[in-house]
């Protein structure tokens, strides 16, 4: 589409370097703000969600490599390229977490509502960097004729994502975005109806996303890693959608069951 918004000097601006900042910052600034009106001290989530966004970068590249270990293991150049890849998000959703869950406690955050309260913001920061995505050609989907199918034309996203040239393809990136965006949505309506608890609107962000990750891995068409006859991404899929079951069935428990009422003896 895009990949290089504008130059500076001879140095290319890759559309997707800016639009994932962009996306970085629109997820950090929603976070934020649902902390503030969730009483939450809006200052610590906000050191906290840098730290996030640190772990998010670099366990996206990590996995990055895990996926396409081979072309890093042929060509060590292959490992310059990291500068300007975003990664696979999987891999800097759970760096992330892994970070998030840590961290809390040492920000005397409380562990749920917090994450509660970041949750959309991840689906917001998605589906700005997926955009990003789009621009750079990278991410593209398979070859198809469907109407709303999407062609390259630019050298530069061959040369940086390998994405093919002058061939229709699922436009992959719109499916992600628009998926993060019906899930975005359905966590903000839904998030005060029923009988809501603490951690609800995180796992069902994860389990949310999963499902339709999984699915939309169908109609990728770059070189994503597999592992059984999975993407790398579909069996990360497979595991959360369980794990997000059980979180949701644990952190609703204690609000469905009455304490049995002590009598005097």
């Amino acid at each position: 589409m895009h990949p290089i918004l504008f130059e500076i000097k001879g140095w290319p601006i890759y559309t997707y370097g800016v639009l994932l900042a962009l996306a970085y910052l629109a997820g950090l600034q929603l976070a934020v703000s649902r902390a503030r009106k969730a009483g939450l001290d809006g200052a610590r989530v906000m050191d906290l969600g840098i730290y996030l966004i640190i772990a998010a970068l670099v366990g996206a590249k990590v996995m990055l490599i895990f996926t396409d270990f081979s072309a890093f293991k042929a060509d060590p150049r292959e490992f310059l390229s990291l500068v300007r890849a975003g990664g696979v998000f999987y891999g800097g959703l759970i760096a992330a977490v892994a970070v998030g869950f840590t961290l809390a406690g040492r920000y005397k955050l409380p562990l749920w509502r917090t994450a509660d309260a970041i949750a959309p913001g991840i689906a917001l920061g998605h589906v700005v960097g997926r955009f990003g995505c789009l621009m750079a050609g990278c991410c593209y989907g398979r070859p198809t004729d469907v109407p709303w199918a999407i062609t390259f034309t630019d050298p530069a996203a061959t040369l940086n994502a390998g994405t093919p040239l002058n061939v229709p393809l699922h436009p992959t990136q719109l499916y992600d975005a628009g998926a993060e965006l019906l899930i975005l949505g359905f966590l903000l309506f839904t998030e005060r109806r029923g009988k809501p608890f603490a951690g609800r609107t995180f796992w069902l962000y994860m389990i949310l996303y999963a499902i339709s990750r999984y699915i939309i891995e169908v109609y990728r068409g770059d070189d994503r890693g597999m592992i059984f006859h999975f993407s790398t991404s579909q069996f990360v899929a497979l595991l959360i959608i369980p794990v997000s079951l059980i979180m949701l069935w644990w952190l609703r428990a204690p609000s469905t069951s009455s304490p049995t009422p002590r009598t005097a003896g």
